[in-house]
C-alpha cells in the first residue's frame, strides 16, 4: 500500500474515532444534564407541595374556629338549592328507584372583629349535601308505596377560598414562624412528598424571613448553590416573606446512580473499540515493518549469497587453468576457498530452516542432563580459530559450582556459539572475549562479555526480534540477516531460561544467560 494512502487512512481512522468517543462524552454530559434538570423539577414540585399544604392547613385550622359562628347566624343573606335526580326502573319487579343528589348553598357575612382582623366583615359560603333514595312500588290493593331514606348528609367546605385566606394572612403575618410550623412537620411532608414521587434523597431545609435564617430548621442544614432550592412560605404575605431553603445533599449521588449503568456500558464498548482499533493499528505498523525488513533480508542474502558464488565460481575457473591444477598450493588454497565458501552458504540456509521450524514449533527439543560448563567449552571450540586469527581471545571464569542443566546440548551449543559469533563479529579490532559464570538460587547465571562496538538503549530492547539490525544508513560493516539472536531467544523460552542484554555504546556488551539447575 501507497505510504501517503495508508496514512491518509489511519488519519481518517483516528478522526472517526475521536469523534465515537466525543459523541459519546457529549451523550453522557446530556444524560446527565436532562436527569439533573429532572431531579430539579421533581425536587422544586415537591417543595411546591410542601408549602402548599402547610398553608392550607393553617387556613383549616382558622376554618374551625370560625364555624361555630356561622352556624349560629339563623338568617343567610341568600339560598339556592341545587338537585340532580335520576330514576332505574326494574321490569321484573315493578319497582321504581329515584335517586337525588342536592347541593344547598348559603351566603353569610361575618364580622372579622372576633380575630381582631383589620377586615370589617368575611364573606362565607356554606354548601350542604344531600342525597337521598326513593322507591317507588304497587301495593296489592293497587295503590301507589314510596320510601324515602336520606342517603347520606354532610358539609362541603364553607368559606369563599381567596379571602378567607387572606383574612387568615393578616391575621397570622405577626405571628412568629416557630409557632406557624414545626420542624418535625415540614420533614414529614418533605418525606411524603418524596416517596409519593419515588425518590430516595436525604435533605436538611431551614426557613428564611426576608433573607434571615429563622429558628425552623435541621440541625444540618448548610447553603449549596447547586443542590439547595427555595419556594415561597405562605405566599401572598407582604410582611413576612417567608421562605423554605432545601438542600439535597444526595442529588448529585442520585442523578450519577441513575445514568450510571448505561454510562458505564457506553464507556466498556467504547473503550474496547478504541483497544481493538490500536490493536489493528499495532498490528498494521508491525506487518508493515516485517514486510520492510524482509524485503531488506532478501536483499541482503542476495548480496551475501552473491559474493560466495562469485569467489567459487573464480575457484573453479581457476582450477582449470593447467598451471594450478600441477601446483599444489594453488590448488589447496582454491579448494579450501570453495570448502569456506559453501560452509558460509550453508551457515546462512541453516539459520533461516531454523527460524522457520521454531516459527511451526516443528522443531523438536529433547532434553537431558548436560553440564553448562561443557556446552560453554565445545562452542568455544567452534569459534577457537576465527578469534585466534584476529588475534584476540576467549577467557573463562568459572564461579558456579554447580552447573548441571536439563537442556538440549546440540541447541544450548549453538545458543552460545551464535553469541560468540556476534562477540567476535561486533568487535572492531582482535576480539577480547570473557565468559562468566556463578550461581543464583536454583540457578546458574552465564556472562559473556566483549569490548566490541556495544549498543544503545533501544537497540538493546529490539535485537531479539527477528530480521532486526541496527540501522546504520548505507554501510553494513557487519554482515548478518538478523536471525541469529532471534533463535537464541526462541530456544531459551523452549529452556524456561532467561536473556538479557547490559550494554553502552563504545564499550561492548554482555549477554546474560539464566538457566534452571536440576539437582
Amino acid at each position: 500500500m501507497n505510504k501517503k494512502l495508508f496514512v491518509l487512512l489511519i488519519a481518517l481512522m483516528s478522526l472517526s474515532l475521536l469523534g465515537i468517543v466525543f459523541v459519546q462524552g457529549y451523550w453522557i454530559s446530556n444524560a446527565y444534564r436532562t436527569k439533573a434538570d429532572q431531579f430539579t423539577i421533581n425536587a422544586k414540585q415537591v417543595l411546591l407541595a410542601v408549602s402548599k399544604e402547610i398553608k392550607l392547613r393553617e387556613v383549616e385550622a382558622y376554618y374551625q374556629l370560625y364555624i361555630p359562628y356561622v352556624d349560629s347566624i339563623e338568617v343567610p343573606n341568600s339560598a339556592t338549592f341545587t338537585e340532580l335526580a335520576y330514576r332505574i326502573q326494574n321490569k321484573q319487579t315493578n319497582e321504581t328507584y329515584i335517586f337525588t343528589d342536592g347541593i344547598l348553598e348559603q351566603d353569610y357575612k361575618l364580622s372579622a372583629g372576633f380575630f381582631d382582623s383589620d377586615a370589617d366583615t368575611i364573606q362565607f359560603r356554606k354548601l350542604t349535601n344531600r342525597k337521598t333514595k326513593t322507591k317507588v312500588s304497587e301495593g296489592l290493593d293497587g295503590t301507589t308505596l314510596t320510601e324515602t331514606r336520606v342517603e347520606s348528609f354532610s358539609r362541603l367546605k364553607d368559606y369563599e377560598q381567596n379571602q378567607f385566606e387572606s383574612f387568615v394572612s393578616n391575621i397570622t403575618a405577626l405571628t412568629p414562624i416557630y409557632k406557624r410550623v414545626s420542624v418535625s412537620e415540614i420533614t414529614s411532608l418533605i418525606n411524603k412528598e418524596l416517596k409519593e414521587r419515588g425518590l430516595k434523597s436525604k435533605f436538611d431545609f431551614a426557613v428564611y424571613s426576608n433573607n434571615l435564617e429563622t429558628k425552623v430548621r435541621s440541625k444540618r442544614f448548610k447553603y449549596d448553590d447547586k443542590s439547595t432550592y427555595v419556594v415561597p412560605l405562605f405566599s401572598g404575605e407582604k410582611k413576612s416573606g417567608y421562605e423554605l431553603y432545601v438542600n439535597f445533599s444526595e442529588k448529585e449521588k442520585l442523578v450519577l446512580n441513575s445514568i450510571l449503568g448505561m454510562a458505564l456500558l457506553s464507556l466498556v464498548f467504547t473503550a474496547v473499540i478504541i483497544l481493538a482499533y490500536s490493536s489493528a493499528i499495532s498490528q498494521i505498523y508491525k506487518q508493515r515493518q516485517i514486510s520492510q525488513i524482509k524485503t531488506d533480508f532478501i536483499n541482503n542474502m542476495t548480496h551475501e549469497f552473491k559474493t560466495p558464488i562469485a569467489t567459487i565460481n573464480l575457484a573453479l575457473d581457476s582450477l582449470k587453468n593447467p598451471k594450478v591444477k600441477d601446483n599444489r598450493e594453488f590448488l589447496e588454497r582454491y579448494l579450501g576457498m570453495i570448502r569456506d565458501e559453501n560452509k558460509r552458504m550453508h551457515a546462512q540456509v541453516e539459520n533461516v530452516l531454523r527460524i522457520s521450524k521454531l516459527e511451526k514449533n516443528e522443531l523438536d527439543l529433547p532434553k537431558e542432563r548436560v553440564s553448562l560448563q561443557e556446552v560453554v567449552e565445545d562452542a568455544i571450540s567452534h569459534v577457537s580459530l576465527i578469534v585466534e586469527d584476529r588475534g584476540g581471545y576467549i577467557k573463562t571464569h568459572y564461579g558456579a559450582l554447580k552447573s548441571t542443566v536439563l537442556a538440549n546440548e546440540s541447541h544450548l551449543t549453538n545458543v552460545i556459539v551464535n553469541l560468540l559469533d556476534n562477540a567476535v563479529k561486533y568487535s572492531e579490532d582482535e576480539p577480547k572475549i570473557d565468559i562468566y559464570s556463578e550461581n543464583g538460587k536454583n540457578s546458574v547465571i552465564l556472562k559473556i562479555r566483549d569490548q566490541g562496538m556495544g549498543m544503545s538503549k533501544p537497540v538493546q530492547k529490539k535485537i531479539f526480534e527477528k530480521f532486526y539490525r541496527e540501522h546504520t544508513g548505507d554501510i553494513h560493516n557487519v554482515k548478518g540477516h538478523g536471525l541469529g539472536l532471534a533463535y537464541v531467544k526462541r530456544i531459551l523460552d523452549d529452556h524456561d531460561a532467561e536473556i538479557y542484554v547490559e550494554s553502552e555504546k563504545g564499550k561492548g556488551s554482555t549477554f546474560i544467560i539464566k538457566l534452571h539447575l536440576i539437582s
